[in-house]
């Protein structure tokens, strides 16, 4: 519940400042979560702790990049607890049940063979290439590549050394890119020896450029 102590000339301005990342907040929930339902429990949480801490919001600051700072919080928080719950399981449990419970991050979302085989959408293929990253690259990706925060706002975001977040996001793309291309080829738009002579950076930027187009 939302703290009533705050009055509604701060519950005014706190909607001001914040409705209109609403919707990218939103984005990058999804993408983290691969889940509607866990998007928006992850955002309303996110926006719960934004107004109990309002207070502490320094004005004439970035808005946005506070806002995903508690998003990327409140979502890692949440993703530790279930790896420890998993290990918990994975403990008790003999190798072969466990192994119907502890999934690895990067398969979370295996794509249905049929809706892969009519689904010819470009964002797609790139939102499906996000969500296989392992969770620290594609958290990058998403605030990098799709948020455009800058390599010294993603540290602050995340907590982590700007040097962490070229290595990561380096990495992240390179994976990217490695799955786009298999996308690419099994649908025959891309020939396996094209594929191999494709440079890393710009097949990456200009998937994603086309993705953000798209997506407008």
């Amino acid at each position: 519940m939302l703290d009533f102590k705050h009055t509604d000339r701060t519950r005014r301005e706190f909607e001001a400042l914040t409705l209109e990342h609403l919707d990218p907040l939103y984005s990058a929930a999804l993408r983290l979560t691969k889940n509607e339902r866990d998007a928006e429990d992850l955002v309303q949480d996110a926006f719960l702790r934004a107004f109990r801490f309002f207070d502490k919001f320094e004005r004439g600051t970035n808005m946005k990049a506070w806002l995903f700072k508690i998003l990327t919080n409140t979502f890692i928080n949440r993703y530790r607890r279930r790896v420890k719950e998993r290990t918990v399981v994975e403990g008790a449990a003999r190798e072969t049940t466990s192994d119907k419970f502890i999934v690895k991050e990067t398969n979370e979302s295996a794509v249905n063979p049929e809706q892969y085989f009519f689904d010819k959408l470009l964002s797609d293929d790139v939102l499906r290439s996000i969500d296989g990253l392992p969770i620290d690259f594609r958290l990058v990706v998403i605030l990098a590549d799709l948020q455009e925060f800058s390599y010294k706002e993603i540290a602050e975001i995340i907590d982590v050394p700007v040097g962490t977040v070229m290595s990561r996001l380096y990495r992240g793309r390179k994976l990217l890119q490695k799955n786009l291309l298999g996308y690419a080829v099994a649908q025959g738009v891309v020939a396996g020896s094209r594929a191999m002579d494709l440079g890393v950076e710009v097949e990456v930027e200009g998937e994603i450029l086309e993705f953000k187009r798209r997506a407008r």
